[in-house]
C-alpha cells in the first residue's frame, strides 16, 4: 500500500511509519521537523517532507509532491497533533488557544481535503484512520482546546463517512489510549498548578507504569488499514477498550446504527421520569 501519515516525525506517528515500512508498505511521513538519524529498516520504504498541517497552503504543497511521485494514495492516517493552551478555558490565551484548535483540526481537515483526490484514485479501497481522543468523549477540564478539536474531528469523520457513503472509501476516528509520548511528558513538566491535580498525579502514574500499548494502537490502525474492516466507516474505536477485531463481520449492522458515535443521551435512556 501507499500511505500517508501526517506527524511521522515523533510519537505514535513515528512508530507507525516503521511498522508500515517493515510491512512492506510505501510510506510518505509529513511533519514539521523532519526525523534524523536512518530511515526504518524493512521492504518497504519511506519518503518525508516538512509540513505545517495548519497551514493549507502547505498542506496542498506536499499532496502535490506525492501527487508526482505516486499519483495514488491507498490510505491515509492523520496523527500530527499539539496539546497546546493548557489551563482552565475562561483564562486561556486565546491566540494559543486558537492555534490548538488550527493543528488539531484544521489540520486534520486539511489533509483528508488536500489528499481525497489521491484516495479516489486508488484502485482498493481506501482508507483513512483520523486520531482522536484526549477528551472526546468527556469533558477534560484545562484541556478544553485539545478536547473540542479533538471531539469535532470525530464528528468530522462521521460526516464524511455519511457524505461519501457510495464511495469505495471507510473513514474512522482512533483513540489509542495513553500511551507515554512528548504529550505524557508536557502535562508533568506543566505541573498541578496548570494542568490540574487530577491530570498531572494520573500523567506521573502512567509515566511510571509504562501507559497503554503502543503496539495494541499500531495493531488497531493495521487493521483499519487492512481488507478485514472493509465497510466499517464513520465510528470511533478505542484501541486498548472496544473489540475492533471483530467488528468487519458487524459491518452492516453498524452502518444502521449509532455504536461507536457521538450521540445526545435522552433521559430515558438513564431511566429519569419527569
Amino acid at each position: 500500500m501507499k500511505i500517508v501519515i501526517t506527524g511521522s516525525s515523533s510519537g505514535i506517528g513515528h512508530a507507525l511509519a516503521a511498522r508500515l515500512v517493515a510491512r512492506g508498505h510505501e510510506v510518505w511521513g509529513l511533519a514539521r521537523t523532519l526525523p534524523s538519524g536512518g530511515s526504518p529498516s524493512g521492504p518497504g520504504s519511506l519518503r518525508s517532507s516538512a509540513c505545517d498541517v495548519s497551514q493549507w497552503a502547505a498542506v496542498a504543497h506536499a499532496a502535490a509532491e506525492v501527487m508526482a511521485a505516486w499519483g495514488v494514495v491507498d490510505a491515509l492516517v492523520t496523527c500530527a497533533g499539539i496539546q497546546g493552551e493548557v489551563g482552565r478555558a475562561l483564562t486561556a490565551k486565546p491566540e494559543e488557544w486558537s492555534r490548538t484548535i488550527r493543528t488539531n483540526l484544521d489540520g486534520t481537515y486539511y489533509a483528508l481535503r488536500a489528499f481525497h483526490p489521491l484516495l479516489a484514485a486508488a484502485s482498493r479501497r481506501a482508507k483513512i484512520v483520523c486520531f482522536s481522543g484526549g477528551g472526546a468523549t468527556k469533558p477534560r477540564a484545562r484541556f478544553s482546546a485539545y478536547g473540542a478539536a479533538k471531539t469535532a474531528v470525530v464528528r468530522l469523520v462521521e460526516t464524511i463517512a455519511e457524505e461519501e457513503a457510495a464511495s469505495n472509501l471507510d473513514i474512522n476516528a482512533l483513540a489509542p489510549g495513553a500511551i507515554n509520548t512528548r504529550l505524557t511528558d508536557e502535562v508533568i513538566a506543566l505541573g498541578p498548578a496548570l494542568a490540574g491535580q487530577a491530570e498531572f498525579d494520573a500523567a506521573v502514574k502512567q509515566k511510571q507504569t509504562g501507559g497503554a500499548s503502543l503496539q495494541t494502537a499500531l495493531d488497531a490502525v493495521e487493521w483499519l488499514l487492512g481488507p478485514e474492516s472493509d465497510g466499517v466507516s464513520g465510528r470511533l474505536l478505542s484501541a486498548p477498550w472496544d473489540p475492533w477485531r471483530v467488528l468487519g463481520a458487524q459491518a452492516a449492522h453498524l452502518r444502521n446504527g449509532d455504536v461507536y458515535t457521538l450521540r445526545r443521551i435522552l433521559p430515558e435512556e438513564r431511566g429519569f421520569k419527569w
